[in-house]
């Protein structure tokens, strides 16, 4: 890459930056509560359930649900006024109308029927990504958003950061120029007891005796029923695809959270399993794999190839980028003018700059168009709730496009195989026989949504 002097630099990024961008409007949702706070209920109470409520600790929790005691213990001790349940619609037929919002941190196969749950009882909901577990379900949270007029949030930290901001500020600038290629690597997962995947020792895993205070048929909601195994809990159903999502299903909505807002990707028209991997028994994760996206040109920005690595793989290093070796995580968008980065989450940005040029640049940064969040997501939304702030920026809206994005990568990675997708149909058009994956059947007494469409 041609080295810029720091003059010509600042001279072009300050002019590229001097365009508008349009404010969100400000949403007035009121609880009616008399002492202004809100009345919060959380499902799924330990694990990242306890970020959760420690960031919302000013407002009145009134209830804690969890299927297991162990795991929700130190919840029901911070909390021991607020009402205690394992089944989350027994929950809202008793209580709804003292709840103003919910807060969902289950596994993934229950995201779903939680949110549906609290929404079509008119509550605001914040839900950890990845938001839902397959692209019905996105869809139809996005349907049911709008219909019930909630104020919603998925949890990728992320997308409330300064950093994000920028990502979308220096693209809109001009300052990367044209995009055509974005690289994204991760280095799990992991397969160690301590980590969030744990291969079993056989397939299907051994039937263990279901530990005392385990409601193991509620954990499993609307997943078929299975014997129960420490090899599913408490974090390890992430290795499983009927429960789970893999490494790309968690990490997605971070890592590939920058580049699908600011290059407004929407959805692939494909993706490639190209790094063939051998398929898993019984559905589970594969300890390596490459995919490529293909995402087709949005007005006068280009077509765009994007590339996941995780398990240890990376993109080939390039000289322009300036870097001895990459590091185990991150995302590079080539830009034809400069190339930025990111690590995992899109937090921290850096344009690939020789070192004088980036500190330049860092000391005269273009103006500020977006507005930024002061307290991170759950902050975010507990604004909008009281009426103090604008919709959260991962509103279900835009969440569930980004989390339909990554599950077309998980299917590819689950399949090992070749994606392509019709969105307008919701169907995967080279493999007939995967409407089951699009929508996947749940057990009697699980069903959410299907009034929507």
């Amino acid at each position: 890459m041609k080295k810029l002097s720091r003059r010509s630099f600042l001279t072009r990024t300050s002019a590229a930056a001097a365009g508008t961008l349009m404010l969100p409007g400000i949403l007035k949702y009121g609880n009616g509560r008399d002492n202004g706070k809100v009345n919060i209920a959380v499902i799924g109470v330990g694990g990242q359930g306890q970020s959760n409520w420690r960031e919302c600790m000013q407002e009145n929790i009134v209830a804690l649900c969890d299927v297991s005691e162990t795991a929700a213990a130190n919840g029901f001790k911070t909390f021991p006024n607020a009402k205690r349940y394992k089944d989350f619609r027994v929950m809202f037929d008793e209580m709804a109308n003292q709840i103003d919002a919910v807060l969902v941190a289950t596994p993934d196969h229950v995201h779903f029927a939680a949110a549906m749950a609290a929404m079509e009882r008119g509550k605001h909901v914040l839900v950890e990504k990845p938001l839902a577990h397959n692209i019905w379900q996105l869809r139809t949270l996005r349907k049911a958003a709008k219909k019930y007029k909630v104020i919603t949030q998925m949890g990728n930290q992320g997308h409330a950061t300064m950093g994000i901001r920028y990502v979308k500020e220096w693209y809109d600038a001009g300052i990367l120029g044209y995009v055509k290629e974005v690289f994204a690597w991760f280095d799990g997962p992991e397969f160690t007891p301590r980590g969030y995947f744990l291969k079993p020792d056989a397939y299907p895993p051994k039937e263990e005796p279901i530990p005392a205070g385990l409601d193991w048929d509620l954990w499993l909601g609307p997943a078929a029923v299975r014997p129960y195994s420490h090899f599913y809990i408490p974090r390890f159903w992430r290795g499983w695809y009927e429960l789970g999502n893999g490494e790309l299903g968690d990490w997605a909505c971070h890592t590939l959270d920058a580049p699908f807002w600011s290059l407004d990707l929407d959805m692939p028209v494909s993706v490639d399993s190209v790094f063939k991997t051998p398929n898993t028994p019984d559905g589970y994760v594969s300890d390596q794999s490459i995919l490529k996206f293909e995402f087709k040109a949005r007005g006068k920005k280009p077509p765009v190839t994007l590339r996941w690595y995780e398990g240890g793989l990376k993109p080939d290093n390039r000289p322009e980028w300036g870097m001895p070796e990459l590091p185990s995580q991150g995302m590079i968008m080539v830009g034809s003018k400069v190339s930025l980065m990111t690590g995992g989450r899109p937090n921290d940005p850096k344009l690939l700059l020789p070192k004088e040029d980036w500190d330049a640049f860092t000391k005269n940064l273009p103006p500020e168009r977006i507005p930024r969040v002061k307290g991170g997501p759950r902050a975010e939304w507990l604004a909008a709730i009281k009426g103090e702030g604008p919709e959260p920026g991962s509103n279900f809206e835009y969440s569930a496009r980004l989390t339909e994005m990554a599950s077309l990568g998980v299917l590819a990675q689950r399949m090992n195989t070749r994606i392509e997708y019709d969105e307008k149909k919701m169907k995967v058009t080279n493999h007939k026989d995967y409407d089951k994956y699009i929508k996947e059947p749940v057990r009697k007494g699980w069903s959410y949504g299907e009034d929507l469409w």
